[in-house]
Parts: C-alpha cells; sequence; structure tokens
C-alpha cells in the first residue's frame, strides 16, 4: 500500500524537527547543518504525502455519505474530482520515491573536447560553452574556467569549467557524450553544409575523502605556458601537466600565472576524472541498461545534434526534435531539452521499479 510506504519519510521527518527544535547546536554547527539539509531533502515527499492522507481521508468520508439522500449526490461529485487529484498525487510520489542518485547535489566538471571536424569542431566547442553558460546564469550558477586550449581558428580545442550551484549536476548529467553539428562554415565559399562533432564528459565534484591517489602514481612536468600560435603567455614555467601513471589519464593546466594555483586545480580535474572512471567502471559492472538510464560523461556515444540551417536540435535518445535551435544556444534555454530527458528517465526509473 502506497500510505504505507510513506510512513518512514514522516517519521524520519518529524523525528529530524524535533531535534532540531530542542537542542543547542551552537558547539556542533556540522551537525545542525547536516540534519537540516537531511530535512530539506525530506521536505518534498512529506508534503506530497501530507496531501495524499488528506485526499484518502476525504475519499473515504465522501463514499460514507454516498447512500445519504441530501448528501449522496454532492459526495459523488466530490469524489470525481479527489479521484484525478489522487492519481496525480500517486504520480508525484512515484517520482519522488525513486532512488536518489548521490551525486544529484554535487556540483560538476564539465570537459568540452574538439573532435573530428577540425576548425568548425573548436568553434562549436566555444558556442557550446557559451551556451552552458548563459544556462547557468539562468540558474543562479557560478562557472570557473579550470583549463582551456584555445584554437587558432577560434573556440576551444579544449575547456574545463567547474560548475557550482543547487542540483548541478542533476540538471547537466545528462549532457555526457558525443554532440554533432551541422552547418556552414564561414570559410565555407559554396554554401556546404559541414558535419563535425565534440565530446562533453560531465563528472561530479569529488572531496579529498571521496578519493585517495597515491603521489608515487603521479608524474608532474612544469613548463612554460604557451597561447594561440605558440606565444608565450607568461614568463615563468608555470603550467602544469600531471600524469596518473596507473590509468594514463593527464591533466594539464596553465589558466593561472601561479604554478602552485595551476598545480592545485589540475589536481582537483584529475581527481573528478578518476572518480568517473570508477562511476563508468560501476555502471559497466551493473549492465549496461543501469548505463543508459545515468548521465556518466561516457564520451562513445551520439545524443544530440544540432543543424543550424533547419534551426533543429535532436536529443537521439528520446527522439526528441526542437525547432529552436537559436533560442536555446542563444538564451542558455536548455531546460526545453533537460525537462524531458529527467521525465524519461523518471518514467525508465519507475518501470523498471
Amino acid at each position: 500500500m502506497l500510505q504505507d510506504k510513506l510512513i518512514p519519510f514522516i517519521k524520519k521527518f518529524d523525528e529530524i524537527n524535533n531535534i532540531l527544535v530542542s537542542q543547542d547546536f551552537s558547539t556542533n554547527i556540522k551537525k545542525m547543518t547536516e540534519l537540516s539539509k537531511e530535512q530539506s531533502n525530506l521536505e518534498p515527499i512529506v508534503n506530497v504525502a501530507n496531501l495524499y492522507n488528506e485526499v484518502i481521508s476525504s475519499i473515504k468520508d465522501n463514499k460514507s455519505l454516498l447512500d445519504d439522500n441530501e448528501l449522496g449526490e454532492l459526495a459523488k461529485e466530490e469524489l470525481k474530482e479527489l479521484e484525478i487529484r489522487k492519481n496525480d498525487l500517486e504520480d508525484q510520489i512515484r517520482i519522488l520515491l525513486i532512488p536518489k542518485d548521490p551525486y544529484d547535489d554535487k556540483n560538476i566538471y564539465i570537459e568540452l573536447r574538439a573532435g573530428t571536424g577540425g576548425d568548425e569542431a573548436a568553434i562549436f566547442v566555444g558556442d557550446l560553452y557559451r551556451a552552458y553558460l548563459r544556462y547557468a546564469e539562468n540558474r543562479n550558477w557560478t562557472v570557473e574556467i579550470m583549463n582551456s586550449s584555445n584554437s587558432e581558428s577560434g573556440g576551444y580545442k579544449e575547456i574545463v569549467i567547474l560548475i557550482k550551484g543547487d542540483q548541478v549536476y542533476s540538471r547537466l548529467k545528462f549532457e555526457g557524450g558525443t554532440h554533432r553539428v551541422q552547418r556552414v562554415p564561414l570559410t565555407e565559399s559554396q554554401g556546404r553544409v559541414h558535419t563535425s562533432a565534440i565530446t562533453v564528459a560531465v563528472m561530479p565534484e569529488v572531496d579529498d575523502v571521496e578519493i585517495n591517489i597515491n603521489q608515487s602514481d603521479l608524474k608532474i612536468d612544469v613548463m612554460r605556458s604557451s597561447g594561440c600560435g605558440g606565444q608565450s603567455v607568461n614568463t615563468t614555467d608555470s603550467a602544469v601537466r600531471i600524469t596518473h601513471i596507473p590509468s594514463g589519464i593527464v591533466v594539464t593546466n596553465q589558466d593561472q600565472k601561479s604554478q602552485h594555483r595551476n598545480k592545485e586545480k589540475a589536481m582537483k580535474v584529475l581527481k573528478a576524472r578518476l572518480h568517473n572512471l570508477e562511476i563508468q567502471q560501476k555502471q559497466e559492472a551493473q549492465g549496461a541498461s543501469r548505463k543508459s538510464q545515468v548521465g556518466s560523461g561516457d564520451r562513445s556515444g551520439r545524443i544530440r545534434t544540432y543543424n543550424y540551417p533547419q534551426n533543429r536540435i535532436s536529443d537521439h535518445r528520446i527522439n526528441l526534435t526542437l525547432y529552436r535551435l537559436e533560442y536555446i544556444m542563444n538564451d542558455g534555454l536548455f531546460d526545453e531539452v533537460i525537462e524531458p530527458l529527467i521525465a524519461n528517465h523518471q518514467a525508465n526509473m519507475i518501470s523498471d521499479d
């Protein structure tokens, strides 16, 4: 019975509320913060649960009045509305009962890298980065460039950004994969449409306690920073390249003038990449169906096409096509794509339950 499934959530919410009200946390702010966050996470399902219990109670009351000569017809009409409300609330509850992704509250690193298509791919890396930037601004998130490698023709060969804010991973975890762009390059004199591709990896930010790196597994090189065309960016050897020998992962950072700061940023990205590798390995062990339901940052699959001549954006995973490419890219309106992806993911999770 659905009501029975809701009881533990209500009890836990009330228990936390009583603790927060009755105890003095002036000497243990960390504990208070943890309890407040847990209470906040429970609040949505508890609010819907309370509404659902009220509706069930009202349905019971109205059914008892069906044989009443005066109130029977009124009760019958009200029951119709209550049943619709009950079904709506049950749909909401099923979604809220889906096991929470442990990374949904995390900040993320997004790594965009030019693939096939040469200069045009690098230009699109810049275009998609700026579209994500606008989306972040729309949601009051902050964006920090961790590392970038400029392309001589404009755009980026590669750019890694850190996005911080509320529920960042939960919104952007489905962006990982190959993004294909179809358009006429500025250098194309015949007006022919060219196809190029970039890869996107989405990685949750990790705490030091979540991933342990043996320093003997690292090879750290220091070199002079260089910009487009090889010109010197800094006059000191501040660029840092870190190689994680067991995995072969290489992270380079040269955006900061300080060697220490470049090393610090490179280590953060390395930890995120190693942690993301662990996530992918776990998903592979759990099977393909689980992997397909989770935004893993996997670059192997083509997930989306951006067709500029047709003003079309198509997400191939859910057969979604919108003829609003210009608005989505220019104004950062990615919710138009993300919301259907989340709804599809939730539907898959409910059907597998």
